[in-house]
């Protein structure tokens, strides 16, 4: 038998309060309960097995009004009870009151976790409310009129709705109930004033060195949702990251440190997916990282590994990342954290590493030096590279074997990691780049076609070798 888990629970013999674990499972992804089985897995049996199995379905019935499968299951000379339990479709209470499984243990839902809890349930999320005292003197046609125009730009507007009234704009997208009443997401997305129905909808933004009592200066964004990213973007351009300039023949190119797209997509994710009853959105520039983090674990059955690769879409606030497909700042198919490796390895920088905290989630991007930086750009690191220690003078001895090939900077280094260890794999220098596995083989393919490396041996077990010239 299974360990207890979100699915399994074992119980010496049957009490009536065992009907809240059933509750519980119901409410969560469903599980198995076992009668007649103590915490170690052993099986002690039931006494009047068969009484048993005419009582309990009765009482799940009766106190639940769900159906669960009840066998009698027998090891030896020991008999006990298996129920087997569905999730359901539709919030179950005990008495009133609503369990919920998480872990191995059962929780009470109560007040905001409840109501989250019967929205979700129902198909609804949390800014489906309407807003009782609101009306449409609270929305600011200004933030109307940028949403349409971003929407038409992305094409997911159709031009001949620019002219659109703010309550058509507001009605298409969902955010206007058949009483007309409006709708939470339609406040936080285009109100006037957004802090005086969510106090906590704003976008803090510290600087420090390289701890939190390091605080140089700080910035608070209030203002509707819809354009918060732009105005959290042009406070990060004026005070915090650096535009180094740069020349690809006669063009000026003055882009930001961390490429402006996947800074986008990550702030787009943490607006659209926050938790809105719980505290700011925190960004803190540090010297050699940042950190965003918004309020609000990740759903069920999303992991932040999971996150890096294809997923399905699981909006927490769906009227909110609706609209935000709309204006073309998000996808609705969980691409977003392709669009940030595309454009990270386009620079050649790691992927940002996410992680659950606080009960929100944290994602953290590298940052560089301004000298980095402006190699990036170049595609040349030969000197500026510490991602994987002081890998310098190395990559200055690789130059005059490669000089006149262009690499990445990313490709530097895996031909610096192969000179001091030829036996590196592919994983080992994903871990030491902080890249994934997949991005350091196609570098690897790539290389190889050059004719810059070669491998030789077996997958796991061979070496790697650095040719003294590189094919032409």
């Amino acid at each position: 038998m299974k360990n207890e888990n979100q699915n399994i629970e074992y119980k010496e013999a049957w009490r009536d309060e065992y009907l809240k674990w059933i509750c519980g499972f119901a409410n969560a992804q469903g599980g198995k309960i076992y009668i007649g089985v103590d915490d170690d897995k052993n099986v002690v049996g039931v006494v009047d097995a068969h009484r048993l199995m005419e009582d309990i379905p009765n009482k799940i019935v009766n106190h639940l009004g769900i159906v669960a499968d009840v066998n009698l299951l027998n090891d030896k000379d020991s008999e006990y009870i298996e129920i087997v339990v569905a999730p359901s479709n539709m919030p179950i209470a005990y008495k009133g009151i609503y369990h919920y499984r998480s872990g191995a243990t059962k929780q009470e839902l109560k007040g905001v976790a409840l109501q989250q809890f019967i929205m979700q349930k129902m198909g609804r999320s949390w800014d489906d409310i309407p807003i009782e005292h609101a009306s449409i003197d609270d929305i600011d046609r200004s933030a109307v009129d940028y949403f349409l125009r971003c929407g038409i730009s992305a094409g997911r507007v159709a031009e001949d709705e620019r002219d659109a009234s703010t309550e058509e704009v507001l009605a298409n997208l969902g955010l206007i109930t058949p009483d007309g009443k409006l709708k939470t997401a339609a406040l936080l997305l285009f109100g006037k004033q957004v802090r005086k129905f969510f106090p906590s909808a704003d976008f803090k933004i510290g600087r420090f060195h390289s701890s939190e009592s390091d605080l140089i200066t700080q910035d608070l964004i209030e203002c509707n949702i819809i354009q918060m990213a732009g105005k959290v973007i042009e406070s990060l351009r004026s005070k915090y990251l650096i535009s180094p300039i740069h020349y690809e023949g006669l063009q000026r190119v003055e882009e930001l440190e961390i490429p402006e797209k996947a800074l986008r997509e990550i702030i787009y994710n943490s607006i659209a997916h926050k938790d809105y009853t719980g505290p700011s959105i925190q960004m803190r520039v540090y010297d050699d990282c940042v950190e965003i983090w918004n309020y609000g674990l990740l759903p069920d059955g999303l992991t932040p590994e999971a996150l890096m690769r294809k997923h399905a879409s699981y909006p927490r606030n769906k009227n909110v990342a609706y609209a935000f497909f709309k204006a073309g700042f998000i996808e609705s198919w969980g691409r977003g954290y392709k669009k940030i490796r595309e454009e990270l390895d386009r620079v050649g920088m790691p992927m940002p590493i996410v992680e659950e905290m606080d009960g929100g989630v944290l994602a953290v991007m590298k940052r560089f030096t301004i000298d980095e930086v402006i190699a990036r750009r170049k595609g040349d690191t030969t000197e500026t590279d510490n991602e994987v220690g002081n890998l310098s003078g190395t990559c200055r001895e690789l130059v005059g074997n490669l000089s006149g090939t262009k690499l990445t900077g990313r490709q530097w280094n895996i031909c610096a990691i192969i000179k001091d260890n030829p036996y590196s794999t592919a994983e080992s220098m994903a871990a030491s780049l902080k890249v994934s596995v997949r991005t350091v083989e196609r570098d690897l393919s790539a290389l190889q076609k050059l004719g810059i490396i070669r491998h030789e041996g077996k997958r796991n077990t061979g070496i790697w070798v650095i040719l003294e010239q590189p094919c032409r």
